[in-house]
């Protein structure tokens, strides 16, 4: 079992169940857009760290903490453990004395990003916590890894009962497509027929993006998405993305991309590595236990052949024509390194995922008993998306409109 402890516990039954002519909505959040709780007692895993006490962990987390950046990162990295008889998902743990669970899961209050997207809905006549819930995640872990898919399932069937037996629409942003693939992919026809109205991925990830690969090496802090100011906190940050498998789960996958963009150019051979290269990247770089984990994760919740289509309606949104960061050139392939933007290597895209990644999802237009389309957003980057004023509108009709059957 996953050291990395979350709520169990879905929202308790509310009275007053919402109109039965209102589609209800289940929330994925992106990477690292749920709050998490950190619990750390008596931690032996850097002496010179509080011994104990309390983190958050989210994105514009503005909770002061007595935990700086360098022990949260020490702190929230996954122990490995190589023994190859443990299937991969029970393989990581938490450092001794920290516990990691999400704050308010199921309710709004856990991913406050989307104000704009509630306050939208609200306008529309819906209600917090009623009709509208969040099935946050930790973001370090993997669909199949911290009681992900069961909590998910009990919440979407949960949100289904308490407003008149109304079908959900699973809205997710950026990485929470990918959990609601994994959830859609891991129940039957049956269960998507009665529970699920429909899916809007914004921006999703599916088959991941470039940039991960360079992360490996210099790190990316969560609170502003920024990249570590010093050389002590680009190596505690980057060996935190080292061991969590949701990074290689994150990382572009060859299957998709193959070698159409460069993720790494490594000054000190001359050598440049496409998605197609991850095997002799970890190889030369000398993370040979990490390529256990990526050759486990990358790829791991498909998408793009008819076996693991979605089937339900599908309407996706994205945004494309800004500058993309996809990789790094590096002086070289040591882990914790600081990094300047004339680093970046660019291609088009959202600002953060390139349009392979955000147009991957069009294999879906084949699905045969059920709609799809993909809404593209001009100059509309990735994190502004769910609060862009005709993405919203157009979540609003698809809520209103019938299912398609065959």
């Amino acid at each position: 079992m996953v050291a990395a402890i979350v709520a169990l516990a879905v929202l308790p039954g509310t009275a007053g169940a919402s109109s039965p002519g209102r589609t209800p909505v289940v929330l994925f959040p992106a990477f690292h857009l749920t709050k998490l709780q950190v619990t750390v007692h008596n931690q032996r895993t850097d002496p010179k760290c509080p011994r104990s006490g309390r983190f958050q962990d989210w994105f514009r987390n503005d909770q002061p903490s007595a935990f700086g950046q360098v022990c949260q990162d020490e702190l929230e990295t996954l122990r490995y453990d190589t023994n190859p008889a443990k299937p991969m998902p029970l393989r990581f743990s938490e450092q001794a004395g920290v516990t990691v669970e999400v704050v308010d899961y199921g309710r709004t209050d856990s991913a406050p990003f989307y104000e704009p997207l509630y306050k939208k809905l609200e306008s529309a006549g819906y209600r917090r916590d009623k009709d509208i819930r969040v099935a946050g995640y930790d973001a370090r872990l993997t669909p199949d890894q911290g009681g992900f898919f069961a909590r998910a399932k009990r919440l979407v069937e949960q949100t289904y009962h308490e407003n008149g037996n109304r079908p959900v629409q699973l809205v997710g942003h950026s990485n929470g497509p990918i959990y609601i693939q994994y959830l859609l992919t891991h129940t039957g026809q049956a269960w998507r027929d009665t529970y699920v109205h429909g899916f809007t991925p914004l921006a999703g990830n599916f088959p991941g993006q470039g940039l991960l690969y360079s992360v490996l090496f210099t790190g990316l802090n969560v609170t502003d998405f920024g990249y570590p100011k010093t050389v002590e906190n680009a190596a505690s940050s980057a060996r935190m993305y080292l061991t969590a498998p949701s990074t290689y789960l994150s990382a572009s996958d060859p299957k998709i991309f193959g070698d159409r963009e460069t993720v790494i150019k490594d000054n000190s051979t001359g050598r440049s590595y496409t998605p197609r290269d991850w095997p002799r990247l970890l190889s030369d770089a000398g993370l040979s236990v990490e390529a256990q984990i990526a050759e486990h994760y990358i790829g791991s919740v498909p998408f793009s052949t008819p076996r693991y289509f979605p089937n339900v309606d599908v309407t996706a949104e994205k945004g494309s024509g800004l500058p993309t960061v996809v990789g790094a050139t590096l002086p070289d392939l040591k882990v914790g390194q600081l990094i300047d933007p004339g680093q970046f290597i660019l291609a088009g895209g959202d600002s953060n995922q390139e349009d392979i990644t955000n147009n991957a999802n069009r294999v879906w237009a084949a699905m045969k008993c059920h709609s799809y389309v993909l809404n593209d957003n001009p100059g509309v980057d990735h994190f502004s998306l769910p609060s862009t004023t005709a993405v919203l509108d157009r979540l609003i009709d698809t809520l209103k409109a019938p299912r398609r059957h065959c």
